[in-house]
């Protein structure tokens, strides 16, 4: 080979290269700006659950929740969603899981997970409060592994919603 062809071989490799990692940095990043939009549909969400809870005491039904998810941006990334108020009394503990979402993914860079919300996100006392007594903080949206998420359920679960769910 001459000059002249290693040069154009070496162009050629080169624009391979660079167009193979543009794709791969391009797909992770469409994965990583679904997860979050669909972390931030989470905290909204959360928020209005809060403000619901501050009105009137509880925490809301279900079909409140779904006109709220009909309105809310980023709604769609959110995937199949979990709402679990309906398995939710007063003796519950603050660390229940009040509602998840499943984010899948693809990606070499992020894993398959659950964005969860817990009870004590939207319980009072609050963490903060402005001049006028208003609520300050957003929720807390957590993420965790589809194990752990798993286990935590099954610790949680009472037999007659896991009856509801396998029907």
């Amino acid at each position: 080979m001459n000059r002249k062809q290693k040069a154009i071989l070496i162009e050629i490799i080169t624009v391979i290269v660079i167009t193979i990692i543009a794709i791969v940095v391009m797909l992770n990043l469409r994965y990583y700006v679904n997860r979050r939009e669909a972390e931030m549909a989470m905290t909204i969400l959360g928020n209005r659950i809060r403000q619901y809870r501050v009105e009137n005491g509880l925490v809301p039904p279900e079909y409140w929740l779904d006109e709220q998810r009909e309105n809310l941006p980023g709604e769609v990334r959110l995937g199949e969603f979990h709402y679990r108020a309906r398995w939710i009394g007063v003796e519950s503990a603050p660390d229940e899981i009040l509602a998840y979402t499943e984010q899948k993914s693809r990606s070499l860079f992020f894993k398959n997970g659950f964005f969860v919300l817990r009870l004590k996100e939207v319980l009072p006392p609050y963490r903060g409060t402005n001049d006028e007594g208003q609520e300050t903080r957003d929720v807390h949206i957590e993420w965790m592994e589809a194990e752990e998420l798993k286990d935590t359920l099954a610790r949680q679960q009472s037999q007659m919603e896991i009856e509801s769910w396998l029907r």
